[in-house]
């Protein structure tokens, strides 16, 4: 098959085991195929790999336009890719969630000329699908017919490369959560054994929209964990995955563009979601209930440093007044902020 022209399904699976979403993952996986323009295949979630582990590696070896199906908002898809030197253009998705759907005009609405962008991006495609979209497998399917018909592409033969020729049940056998190893699975186990040392453990760690991110470095001032650091060109990045807190969002909360996104969060506009978090689209009422999104932002770092057996440093580090030169044109939201500032309350 090698050198058809077929579009590349990808499918992340769930970080879980829970049957529904077996269920969904192994009817998609079943009808794709069965549909000789695609070509699919499964990798754990993508949240959790790192960048050297095998299934990010074979997706880095994908040259053409491809369909990443996951348990991720779109936006978050794409930028942990991103991270990867897995780069495309974003495909057009019609397929969305309902936090998707209700927050698509804010999200369109607002243009972030200063945002820096991401590098070296190739003239290819990547459809990001959020499998939360929909209970019903034949959306899914539907959504990836209609990408076939507006888009080809030049792949190798997936299923091939990872595990030769799959029969039926050796698929099977492979979703099945008991028997969950990796990206791969043959009759002799020679695979499973090398995916075996490679499984993937549940991970938490920002990841920066390059769209949005216009390089403040409010971020790298504000994490006193040594998450953040700067590449060759100065331009902020993620350089130590693993030191981050789990489940502490606050970085996301003093980024002025709502740039940084943490995938696993329970709030879907720090999950990538379309909406905002510290901009304009906050919730006002937080500003006179539990504090804005500042104060929420160093309570949840200080618990961390606690923990770390540091001091608490309150407001006294790294907390940035939003100002013309660190996030572009003023608004209300700054005069309400700074004034409450003032009153030192």
């Amino acid at each position: 098959m090698a050198g058809q022209k077929k579009l590349t399904v990808v499918i992340s699976q769930h970080q879980g085991k829970n049957p529904v979403k077996r269920q969904l993952e192994e009817e998609l996986a079943m009808a794709c195929m069965m549909d000789p323009e695609v070509e699919v295949s499964i990798v754990p979630n993508l949240y959790d790999l790192s960048s050297d582990h095998s299934g990010m590696l074979f997706l880095s070896g994908i040259r053409g336009d491809v369909v990443v199906l996951s348990w991720l908002y779109p936006r978050a898809t794409q930028w942990i890719l991103d991270r990867s030197g897995i780069k495309g253009k974003a495909g057009t998705v019609l397929l969305v969630s309902d936090d998707e759907e209700e927050d698509d005009e804010a999200s369109t609405a607002t243009e972030r000329p200063n945002a820096i962008g991401t590098l070296d991006v190739p003239n290819r495609l990547i459809y990001c699908v959020d499998l939360r979209a929909s209970p019903d497998p034949r959306e899914f399917l539907g959504e990836i017919r209609r990408i076939v018909q507006e888009t080809s592409t030049e792949t190798v033969d997936l299923l091939s490369w990872i595990q030769g020729e799959p029969k039926k049940e050796q698929l099977e056998r492979y979703l099945n959560p008991q028997e969950m190893l990796g990206i791969g699975h043959s009759e002799t186990g020679a695979i499973a054994e090398v995916e075996a040392e490679e499984k993937v453990r549940r991970r938490w760690y920002p990841v920066i929209d390059y769209d949005r991110c216009t390089n403040c470095m409010e971020c790298i001032d504000f994490c006193l964990f040594g998450v953040y650091g700067v590449d060759s060109l100065d331009r902020i990045l993620v350089e130590s995955q693993d030191s981050c807190k789990k489940g502490c969002p606050a970085c996301s909360r003093v980024c002025p563009e709502n740039a940084i996104v943490f995938p696993q969060h329970k709030t879907p506009a720090i999950a990538g979601a379309a909406g905002e978090v510290a901009g304009l689209k906050i919730d006002l009422s937080q500003l006179f209930g539990g504090g804005d999104a500042m104060e929420l932002a160093a309570r949840e770092r200080d618990i961390e440093l606690v923990r770390d057996g540091r001091d608490a440093v309150g407001m006294e580090v790294g907390i940035p007044k939003r100002q013309p030169q660190t996030c572009g044109v003023r608004d209300e939201l700054d005069d309400l902020i700074d004034g409450l500032d003032d009153l030192d309350l």
